[in-house]
């Protein structure tokens, strides 16, 4: 059951999607849910079907007290790595935010200082706290609808399916076609690279 992480406070909770990708933004959303919120499907985004991602997300920008989303694309992610880059979307997500922010949590286990914030990182923290599985439906759907406006552009990779991960469909479409602008060029793209050409 998930549960509030303090009753003394409204917390922001954030959480990223997309860090394992080899193609498209990074995303984050950070939300801070209104006091009494209760929602019996809301879950771990990983953990529920798309259908019920799709429903929960405008149930959650309707009720939420406030939210922010943000993406970092490629070309920065390729320049700082996918964990700044990670923390860097949480951060813009919560500058969006229009209420006080007295505590952050966090999913996963690293965080830099929001400002002078206080706040927690929680290791599987949104299959634990409401707002942080909240920001992780958010993170989630959106940046699985930019990967399907992506997709109009580069049909050939599937990115509405596969959402840029790396499935043996999408890295076939690499060795065939080769990486597009929103390829990670950080990132392996192909297990082969691992190699060393001698």
């Amino acid at each position: 059951m998930l549960k509030r992480f303090h009753h003394a406070f409204d917390e922001v909770g954030t959480d990223e999607a997309g860090r394992g990708c080899l193609a498209g933004p990074v995303t984050a959303a950070a939300i801070i849910l209104p006091k009494g919120f209760k929602n019996t499907v809301l879950n771990d985004s990983k953990q529920l079907s798309e259908t019920k991602r799709d429903i929960l997300r405008p149930f959650l920008e309707e009720n939420a007290v406030c939210f922010g989303v943000a993406h970092i694309q490629p070309t920065e992610i390729d320049k700082i790595n996918i964990l700044n880059a990670s923390i860097l979307a949480m951060h813009k997500a919560i500058d969006q935010l229009t209420n006080d922010l007295k505590f952050i949590i966090i999913d996963g286990n690293r965080f830099k200082p929001y400002k002078e914030v206080p706040y927690e990182c929680i290791i599987k923290g949104d299959s634990k706290y409401m707002s942080i599985a909240a920001a992780s439906v958010l993170a989630k759907t959106y940046r699985d609808a930019y990967m399907a406006r992506l997709h109009e552009e580069f049909p050939m990779y599937n990115w509405k399916k596969n959402k840029g991960y790396p499935t043996k469909e999408h890295r076939e479409a690499i060795r065939k076609y080769g990486i597009t602008p929103y390829h990670r060029k950080s990132f392996r793209q192909l297990p082969e690279e691992l190699t060393l050409k001698l």
